[in-house]
């Protein structure tokens, strides 16, 4: 008995010792980042797959469809010089697997661009894919760092509708009506406007050719968004001010091409620039 109370005592004098010992701080290299993300505007084309081929990492964006971006969010990408390549998707499981690795091998669009460290940038595969059409297929990458629009929120038009030709933009509170003058005029095809900052609200798009007509689509509401909570990060969005928003207007599909089928143009609705978190919050 007498071993065991030593032994025990011994275990409480280790344990009281451990207890008293600070925490070791293991120290992790602090690697500066960028925000990617991945738009797929090509209306004539199937899926495709973006991704890093110089380092490995979480920055890629697998099985993206025509009118699709992957996700909302952007991915965070090592800075520095960078080599990304955009290649085609297999998305037919069924097909022989010598067909499939083919289809997955073929590079679309293959590019060097350099990340800055805090910046976030949209990939954006635009144009037309089939030889002869016009614009052609082209690769852009978009520095998405609008300035601090502080109580406001600044929004931005992107003309992504290849054949669509020039487009006029009117931006208003909802409810409401699209005034007469555009707040974007002739954004030309494959091109972004510059934003502009007007209050946080309910915000609706209007989008028309260039010189006016017919809207392109019914007025879509532009997101909300979501303020932050305690422990919940918040979404941006046209009623968070310090927000950016972006809506890229995207073509309707080429008939009897393997891109994913829509029948007219359409938006899509993209932020730019998150708000920092509120003080105690």
């Amino acid at each position: 008995m007498r071993h065991i109370l030593q032994l025990s005592a011994l275990c409480l004098a280790a344990g009281a010792v451990n207890a008293c010992k600070p925490a070791e701080v293991i120290k992790t290299a602090d690697i500066p980042t960028a925000g990617v993300r991945f738009i797929h505007a090509v209306p004539d084309t199937g899926a495709m797959d973006f991704r890093p081929v110089d380092i490995v990492e979480n920055s890629d964006f697998y099985g993206v469809a025509f009118r699709a971006t992957g996700q909302i969010f952007y991915k965070n990408a090592m800075a520095g010089s960078r080599h990304f390549r955009i290649f085609m998707a297999n998305t037919d499981l069924t097909l022989p697997a010598e067909v499939q690795q083919a289809i997955a091998a073929t590079v679309v669009k293959d590019t060097t661009v350099t990340l800055e460290a805090g910046h976030r940038y949209t990939f954006i595969l635009w144009g037309f894919a089939r030889t002869g059409s016009t614009p052609g297929m082209k690769l852009t990458v978009m520095d998405d760092n609008p300035a601090d629009p502080g109580a406001q929120v600044a929004l931005r038009l992107v003309n992504a509708g290849a054949g669509l030709g020039g487009i006029d933009g009117r931006q208003y509170p909802t409810p409401g009506a699209a005034p007469a003058t555009a707040t974007w005029a002739s954004v030309v095809e494959l091109t972004a406007s510059a934003y502009v900052a007007t209050a946080a609200g309910a915000i609706k798009y209007n989008v028309t050719p260039a010189g006016g007509g017919a809207a392109l689509f019914t007025d879509p509401t532009a997101p909300a968004g979501t303020p932050a909570t305690v422990d919940i990060e918040g979404i941006p969005g046209t009623t968070i001010a310090g927000s950016a928003i972006s809506g890229f207007v995207v073509p309707r599909s080429v008939a009897g091409s393997k891109a994913a089928s829509f029948t007219t143009p359409g938006i899509i609705f993209l932020w730019d620039r998150r708000p920092p978190r509120p003080p105690g919050v």
